[in-house]
């Protein structure tokens, strides 16, 4: 099987990974990739975006199945314009319709999704530009602190501000509506702030049946005890211990079920993963968001405790077949850390060189922004590796990784080194 894979972080890196495992693939290309993934397959220069560009590439090199990494090209709509070319009608493309993706495109859409079928969420007003006064009024006369602000579209993992004061919320809705996050905050949620741990839940589905994967917890904030700006993702821990069997046959029915009645009640076609970030208040989930996609850096703690080939797993999506796979993980915890570039999520350098990538011991490191230069590996993004290792509870495995991030270096390095605190 010829696979075309889409996206160059972290998630990409590890999705080569555990695709190349597979003896079903035959042929691995990334677009655009990174240096890790360059080891695996074929780097492509390719833009994800230009769906005719990807087509073409398609169609020229035989590609048999396109797994997208990242949301972009979904709500971009790749998946129906490859179905709906005669040339590549047939192809397995493993991520949802354009109106699938806009459970995670819209948060606006998102909720009144949740609302129609039941699913557990908090409040919530949605305030355009245009209302900016109301939207200010409704904080002074009726919000209580601390304050929940979501960009309605895409922003990169960083659309979420909470607000500690009213004052400083207004500030926040002011600055939002007026492009903070571009597009993305051009229309701005105000939600009930929930108290809760949070975790992470992942559906492959074929719109009809589905399976649920390991179970992730992240960690977002950039500061030590989750401080400071949201981030892409500083780490991640798989299984979080107080995700037990009761939780999850709550999550099951009350969250994942109706979702999928969702999807098949709106006609949605969807095939590939649902990413539901929830919130255990009180030992019951409530729904945070949706992802169209898997999460960055959960896919490096969920896959590798996967035990299945996952090709094959695509390919019995195609074939109407998902239902008959049984899903096997590795009882073991696995934990990984992110090593960023200093000064992310704010401004930072690209172009520095790192070292000791072949030290890690006990370590699968995978690539996010890294890009090679001759027999050099340079820094290429503000999430730079993730460092992902097995114990036999999440905090021997972070031990592991911790070590290595002390092991790999590179100029301005940073990493979180309480992951796991609040377990």
């Amino acid at each position: 099987m010829r696979i075309l894979l889409l996206g160059s972080g972290g998630r990409e890196h590890t999705f080569a990974w555990k695709i190349k495992q597979s003896p079903l693939c035959n042929k691995l290309y990334i677009a655009p990739g990174n240096a890790g993934t360059a080891k695996l397959g074929e780097n492509i220069s390719l833009d994800i975006m230009d769906n005719a560009a990807v087509h073409d590439f398609v169609v020229k090199n035989m590609v048999d199945m396109v797994v997208v990494g990242p949301e972009a090209p979904l709500v971009n709509g790749i998946w129906n314009y490859l179905r709906k070319m005669r040339s590549t009608s047939h192809v397995n493309v493993i991520g949802p319709s354009m109106q699938g993706a806009r459970l995670e495109g819209s948060k606006s859409y998102a909720k009144k999704f949740m609302l129609e079928y039941g699913i557990p969420t908090a409040g919530y007003r949605e305030y355009h530009a245009a209302k900016a006064q109301a939207a200010i009024n409704f904080v002074r006369k009726k919000a209580v602190p601390p304050i929940v602000l979501k960009a309605d579209g895409l922003a990169a993992g960083k659309g979420v501000v909470i607000s500690p004061t009213k004052e400083e919320a207004e500030r926040e809705i002011l600055s939002m509506l007026d492009g903070k996050f571009g597009e993305a905050s051009r229309k701005v949620l105000i939600e009930e702030f929930l108290s809760g741990i949070e975790f992470s839940v992942f559906v492959l589905t074929d719109g009809k049946s589905y399976q649920i994967l390991p179970v992730a917890k992240d960690y977002k904030r950039v500061g030590k005890g989750d401080t400071g700006p949201n981030t892409g993702g500083m780490g991640a821990v798989s299984p979080p211990p107080f995700v037990d069997k009761k939780m999850m046959q709550k999550v099951e029915e009350r969250i994942v079920k109706p979702t999928i009645r969702g999807l098949q009640g709106r006609g949605i076609h969807y095939q590939g993963f649902i990413f539901i970030g929830l919130i255990s208040v009180e030992n019951e989930p409530f729904v945070i968001e949706y992802n169209c996609r898997m999460g960055d850096p959960e896919t490096e703690v969920v896959l590798p405790r996967l035990k299945n080939d996952l090709v094959e797993m695509f390919a019995a999506i195609q074939e109407g077949r998902l239902d008959e796979i049984k899903i096997e993980e590795d009882e073991r915890a696995v934990a990984t850390v992110v090593l960023t570039s200093g000064g992310y999520p704010g401004n930072y350098e690209k172009g520095k060189v790192i070292s000791n990538l072949e030290k890690a011991q006990g370590s699968i490191v995978f690539h996010a922004g890294t890009k090679t230069n001759g027999d050099k590996i340079l820094t290429n993004g503000g999430r730079v590796v993730a460092i992902t290792s097995f114990g036999d509870t999440f905090q021997d495995a972070l031990k592991i990784s911790n070590k290595n991030a002390e092991v790999i270096g590179f100029e301005g390095k940073s990493w979180r080194k309480d992951i796991g605190f609040d377990l």
